[in-house]
């Protein structure tokens, strides 16, 4: 049954949108976190799930299946029942125990039949998530093995039951996309971008966007896509920022246990803390030592608590971001935090003219937060509506005021560059921007008149700048005249 997923809202590549689960009569609003949950033990009792805004949970149909004990609970009882959650629950199949220890005991059909018995609403098939280090032979090996497993799930009967087709390929962009393509091809509901569990662990995330954007190209912009194991909520904006709609979590519960403490900016250890930096529930009525001092049960339970609150609270602030369209901003603002990080985002801001097929044309104000700001798909798409400008005669572009002897003034704001009278109060062109711009600002100005002049090439334009680099400087077309404001003539003709 092809799940009925909404798009309701946009920014960059990610999106709000609502996902149909008709075995649970009703839906989730993604983006959405996933917390997982190890169907022999929790450390946080699911039924308060609700409490930290979690509509939708996984939890692992594969180690039920193994257990006897479990597996007939579970078939008497339900696996709502066994779990002990009311919402959605995604199982998967015993894929990652696969990637872990090189073998498991049941098929695709299996597996999904014994997911159907149970009541999963969202099921998976045994896919083989191939380490991203593999050579492309056994890449594609495993891909084609993948993909006849998905034929089998999609042949199979599986009533209301949702079922999702694993994405993989490695770490080859061709391979992703292919795969990509013929998952979407199965006419199956939920598309899971799969292996990228190493990557992240390795903190590889411009891998992880390269391979997640070639995932998507393959899938097409209406399939809802998740990202396994993006549990950190440190990533959450750039996955969401990338196309992510769903993500599962254990690190709430893993990191727990280690004693590590997550926060939007990266992982602290509980033994370095003197105080909590975080406003909720389990920080505002505990301190650093009381957690310390308590037995090794409620000290894991806290901080997984606390865990799954900072990571449910990065949800809802990625969703309000994309609402007010200033998801860039907070992935900006993410990223400088963390160097692989940054690696990540600057990863996805050398696919901005993709991510400007899908960014709103209008939205909040645009913040210049960094030199990464010049680089994103806002100042692309100013860029190529120059192209389509056409002017004659003298332009003055500038910085300051004044005209005096020109046909035409237009401003000039780094990083976008010339800037029409008509457009001068469009987004993003009254975004904010520093008075003591960064270089790569004035790069992307000079770009800007680039285009214009590429545009108009009988076209007499003068720049009167502040005071910008000679790099920048030198950025602009032959034949420009250049001044600097408060420094008397026009200069010398470049």
């Amino acid at each position: 049954m092809a799940a009925h997923f909404e798009i309701r809202t946009q920014d960059a590549a990610g999106r709000i949108g609502e996902l149909s689960v008709p075995r649970a009569g009703g839906t989730v609003e993604t983006p959405a976190l996933l917390p997982v949950v190890n169907p022999h033990y929790r450390t946080i009792d699911p039924a308060r799930f609700e409490a930290f805004g979690v509509e939708m949970l996984i939890t692992n149909a594969y180690i039920i299946y193994q257990d006897e004990a479990l597996r007939e609970r579970a078939r008497a009882e339900g696996l709502h029942e066994l779990v002990g959650f009311d919402g959605p629950i995604m199982t998967d199949s015993g894929s990652f125990q696969l990637a872990e220890y090189g073998d498991i005991s049941v098929t695709t059909e299996e597996i999904l039949t014994f997911q159907s018995e149970i009541g999963s609403d969202v099921a998976t098939p045994v896919d083989i998530p191939t380490h991203p280090d593999a050579d492309r032979e056994t890449v594609e090996a495993d891909l084609a093995k993948t993909e006849r497993r998905l034929s089998t799930a999609a042949a199979l009967d599986t009533g209301e039951m949702l079922v999702t087709a694993p994405v993989q390929g490695g770490t080859f962009p061709d391979l992703r996309e292919r795969a990509g393509e013929r998952a979407a091809a199965t006419d199956l509901d939920l598309f899971p971008v799969g292996a990228m569990v190493p990557l992240l662990n390795d903190y590889r995330y411009d891998e992880v966007v390269e391979q997640f954007l070639a995932a998507k190209r393959g899938l097409g912009p209406a399939k809802p896509t998740h990202l396994f194991g993006a549990g950190h909520p440190m990533t959450f904006a750039l996955a969401a920022a990338t196309g992510a709609d769903l993500f599962d979590s254990a690190a709430y519960v893993l990191f727990a246990r280690e004693g590590r403490y997550l926060t939007v900016r990266g992982t602290e250890h509980l033994e370095d803390l003197e105080e909590f930096p975080c406003a909720c529930p389990v920080c505002s009525s505990h301190e650093p030592a009381d957690l310390r001092a308590a037995d090794e049960d409620t000290r894991t339970r806290l901080l997984a608590e606390h865990n799954l609150h900072v990571s449910m609270a990065e949800i809802r602030r990625v969703k309000a971001a994309i609402r007010e369209g200033s998801l860039l901003e907070l992935v900006e603002a993410r990223a400088h935090a963390h160097p692989a990080l940054l690696d990540g985002y600057r990863a996805l801001l050398e696919h901005r003219n993709a991510l400007e097929t899908h960014d709103p044309a209008s939205k909040s104000t645009f913040f210049y937060l960094s030199r990464d700001s010049a680089r994103r798909p806002e100042v692309a798409r100013h860029h190529d509506r120059l192209d389509r400008v056409s002017v004659s005669g003298s332009v003055l572009v500038t910085e300051g005021s004044g005209g005096e002897g020109y046909d035409a003034v237009w401003r000039l704001v780094p990083p976008f560059g010339p800037i029409p009278p008509a457009l001068s109060t469009t987004y993003p062109l009254t975004g904010e921007t520093p008075d003591r711009m960064d270089p790569a600002g004035y790069l992307g100005a000079a770009a800007g008149v680039g285009r214009l002049v590429e545009a108009n090439p009988d076209l007499r334009v003068t720049v009167a700048h502040r005071d910008w680099p000679e790099q920048a400087l030198e950025a602009l077309p032959d034949g420009v005249r250049v001044r600097q404001l408060g420094g008397g003539d026009a200069g010398k003709g470049r």
